[in-house]
Order: structure tokens, then C-alpha cells, then sequence
């Protein structure tokens, strides 16, 4: 039997994918299983136990490098790219995105089957199209890692298990550790990570809340507050701890995924945006406090009943835009609301 898996991004949307991989892998044990993903979540699935191989995806750079001088080089990766991904037929594919760009890619490979959700699911921009077997449409206010499983389930693939088993090396945890050693971060302290950034302006706390709320966690549980985020976060982060009164750590654009993941396990909290790192914390079985604000919790939050959900309850959210006069939303969201989820977390390693 041999499996490709269809889920390019995000990291959110992957990680929410890897129950159901390890579902596939415990039904069809002797099976040899691919991914096909893009270049900035590859790393979640490369070394996974549950799969033999993966296929990365340079999409995005591929189309910006047409455009400038290096055009005949990305038009080489690509074709080599559409050459791996053809070099196999497979008994299976499972599209986990229902998206024009994972649909092409579907019609694009060798399959004797191609499943997916049939028409009728939200965004899904026609990507039923390109499958010869349609699963019927399931309610989006399904969480999305529950989605997965459910087109698993149509397949027979029975199971309630909710295993992630993100890939992360002892090599990896060492990095971390010298990290944190080097920010005079070792031992035993209480570890609380912020990720306060998101790509869509709708979803963003104010900074001054978040240079609060870190004094707070330090001053009341005498916390060490480390902020996470990508590169592009710095100037944020640096931002929120110009406000700040006491010490913090930001470590925006020093961690890979993997050593993100190695990060949160260490950690009792991470307060976040509805972002991506948000469900790597719960990947790892750490507690999220997530603020919400545009966007549907019960569709897309930290998935696990450990985790607090901070909204503001107003009647337009969630409205799923990315642009709002406002953001009322988010702005009505308090200092104190946020501290005391945290606080109800914390409370059981203090």
C-alpha cells in the first residue's frame, strides 16, 4: 500500500493533520506513507516515525524566482519537483486541504484513488475537481483536527487516539537548552512563553497589554517570560518590552519549528494570538491561554479541554476578517482577564 498525504500548509492546519497520519499509520502498519507539504511546515513532518518520505513543496518561492534573474533555476526545481512527485502510483491519496493549490498538485500525481471532501465545505475553492472519490461535506464548526479525522473515518479508519508526535531530536533539546542558558535562563525556574504576534492585523493584542500582563506574571509568580515569534516579530517584541518593567527574553527568529516545540515543552504556559505556535504549545500537551477575537475558537483553537479561551463575547465575533475599523474585539479583551486564566494554569505547578 502506498499513501501520499496532501497537507502544504499552515503550520496550524499540519499540526492539525498529524492525528490523523498516525491514525493511517496504525491501519495500514506495513504501508509506505509520503507527505507532500510546503517549504515553511516541512519541518513538523521531516523525520516523523509515521512516514517514509516527504516531498517539499517551493512553491511560493518558485513563482517569486520566475520573476527575477534566477527564473531558469526555479523552473528547474519545480520540473524536478513535479518529476518526484509523479515518480510513484499511489494505491492513496488523502487531500487534507481542499484547495486550488492541493487539488493541482492531486491532478498532478499518479493515484488509482483520490479522496477528498466533496463540494459544499467552506474556502474550498473547487478542489473536488481533481478527486475520483468525494467524502460528503461535514459542518466547518467541526474543529479542523476533527475534520481530518472525520474524512479519515469515511475511509475506515476508525480512531479517537489524538497523537501529534512532532519530531524532536535530543540534539535539538541540547540547542535549546544552550539557547536559554545563554539568556541566563537554567534550572528548575517557571517557564512562560508569549507569542503575541499573528498575520492578520484583526487578530493583534494591544503591546502595552502584553508589556502588562509579562510584569504581572514575573511579579506575582516569578515567572521568566520568554516571547516567541518569527524574524519579522522582533520589532514587536522589542516594542512590548520597551513598556516593560521588569526582564524578559525574546527569542523572535532564534528557533526553528522544532526548537519551538522543545521550547513550549519546557514551558507551564503559552499566552497567544490565534496563530500557529499556539497549536504547537498544544501539540506538546502544554496549556494555552488564547486571546480570540475575529476567528471561531470552537473551529480553529487550541484543541484539548486544558486550554483557556479569552474573547470578548461582542455579537460581530467571530466575523473572520482580516481588516475591521475597530478591532473592538480584540481591544475589549482585559489585562485582568488574561492574567487570571494564566494564573488558574499556573496554579497547579506553584
Amino acid at each position: 500500500m502506498k499513501i501520499l498525504i496532501v497537507k502544504l500548509s499552515a503550520i496550524g492546519d499540519v499540526i492539525h493533520t498529524l492525528p490523523s497520519l498516525n491514525a493511517i499509520r496504525k491501519h495500514y502498519a506495513d504501508a509506505h506513507i509520503t507527505w507532500l507539504v510546503e517549504e515553511a511546515a516541512s519541518s513538523l513532518v521531516v523525520g516523523h516515525e509515521a512516514l517514509n518520505r516527504v516531498i517539499i513543496s517551493k512553491r511560493k518561492r518558485w513563482i517569486k524566482g520566475i520573476l527575477g534573474p534566477s527564473c531558469l533555476k526555479n523552473i528547474k526545481e519545480a520540473y524536478q519537483f513535479i518529476k518526484k512527485l509523479r515518480d510513484t502510483e499511489y494505491d492513496l491519496i488523502i487531500d487534507f486541504q481542499g484547495l486550488l493549490k492541493s487539488g493541482i498538485f492531486i491532478a498532478l500525481a499518479r493515484g488509482k484513488r483520490k479522496i477528498g471532501f466533496d463540494k459544499g465545505m467552506e474556502h474550498m475553492e473547487h478542489s473536488y475537481i481533481f478527486l475520483n472519490e468525494r467524502i460528503p461535506p461535514v459542518n466547518m464548526d467541526n474543529h479542523a483536527l476533527l475534520r481530518s479525522m472525520i474524512l479519515i473515518n469515511a475511509l475506515g479508519i476508525k480512531s479517537k487516539e489524538i497523537e501529534y508526535k512532532i519530531p524532536v531530536s535530543d540534539h535539538t533539546r541540547r540547542f535549546l537548552d544552550s539557547i536559554l542558558e545563554r539568556r541566563g535562563i537554567k534550572g528548575s525556574k517557571l517557564l512562560v512563553a508569549i507569542n503575541p504576534v499573528a498575520k492578520w492585523e484583526t487578530k493583534l493584542w494591544d503591546n502595552r497589554k502584553f508589556a502588562l500582563l509579562a510584569d504581572k506574571l514575573i511579579e506575582k509568580h516569578n515567572a521568566s517570560v520568554i516571547f516567541t515569534g518569527s524574524q519579522s516579530d522582533r520589532s514587536t517584541i522589542k516594542d512590548i518590552m520597551s513598556f516593560m518593567s521588569k526582564k524578559a527574553v525574546n527569542l523572535a527568529g532564534e528557533t526553528t519549528l522544532k526548537t519551538l516545540a522543545a521550547l513550549y515543552k519546557k514551558t507551564k504556559l503559552l499566552i497567544s494570538t490565534d496563530t500557529g505556535p499556539m497549536h504547537m504549545a498544544a501539540a506538546v500537551g502544554t496549556p494555552v491561554a488564547a486571546l480570540f477575537g475575529p476567528t471561531a475558537p470552537w473551529r480553529t483553537g487550541p484543541f484539548g479541554s486544558e486550554h483557556k479561551i479569552l474573547r470578548s463575547g461582542l455579537e460581530c465575533s467571530p466575523c473572520f476578517k482580516r481588516q475591521c475599523n475597530t478591532i473592538d474585539c480584540m481591544k475589549q479583551i482585559s489585562v485582568e482577564q488574561v492574567m487570571d486564566a494564566a494564573s488558574s494554569i499556573l496554579a497547579e505547578f506553584i
